[in-house]
């Protein structure tokens, strides 16, 4: 089932094209890994996904509907975009736990919380420290963690495992693998060839603002 859909779309900035007549179909449970070099438009396919931005030409369509329909924050509660550096704000890290409850105006969820937690090999000791006193690696962790309480259907991965030591980066892959097979579909910026085909089922090239090939790869 065709999940979020681009129809000819092109986009802009300053006056520069950064994406030209972008169609492509992402389906249901997929696993992109989108790759290409830096600067040729991947990170702006990334925020069009998500109506960060809006095409100058061209249509995206979320359910079969144009996201134009939609309402932005209900639609970024379906659709989430991790950026390659983690933003976490206030002073705790509790503060950026409890937030996407406070939104949604319901009683933080103690249990997929712990649950998370424990899915990025990181204890509860972590909700009461400071933001200040966390390494880069744990405050992507956390910020994964903040945008996965509850369950998008699209999840966008902006280079997350870039700037990550190698273990730090294979308990963010094996999250994100397992939540692919349980149903969430992924759209991954990577430059690591390896990362790019061990788990996705198809692979996107983009260059010069182009798709240049999909690959069907499982």
């Amino acid at each position: 089932m065709s999940l979020l859909e681009f129809q000819n779309v092109s986009f802009e900035s300053d006056n520069k094209s950064i994406l030209k007549n972008i169609s492509v179909d992402i389906e249901e449970g997929d696993f992109f890994s989108i790759v290409g070099p830096s600067g040729s438009g991947k990170s702006t396919f990334l925020k069009l996904c998500s109506h960060l931005i809006s095409p100058i030409k061209g249509t995206i369509s979320y359910k079969n509907k144009n996201i134009f329909d939609y309402n932005p924050t209900e639609l970024r509660k379906n659709i989430v975009y991790c950026f390659q550096s983690p933003y976490l704000f206030g002073d705790t890290v509790i503060e950026n736990i409890n937030f996407p409850f406070t939104i949604r105006n319901i009683k933080p969820n103690q249990k997929r919380i712990d649950e998370l937690f424990s899915m990025f090999h990181m204890d509860g000791d972590y909700l009461h420290k400071d933001i200040i006193n966390l390494s880069g690696g744990e405050k992507q962790r956390i910020s994964l963690i903040r945008s996965l309480l509850f369950m998008p259907e699209i999840l966008l991965l902006d280079e997350i495992t870039s700037a990550l030591d190698v273990d730090n980066a294979v308990i963010v892959e094996n999250v994100i693998s397992a939540l692919n097979n349980n149903g969430t579909t992924v759209l991954w910026i990577t430059h690591n060839l390896e990362q790019s085909r061990k788990y996705a089922n198809k692979l996107l090239l983009i260059e010069s603002g182009e798709i240049k090939s999909l690959e069907v790869l499982k």
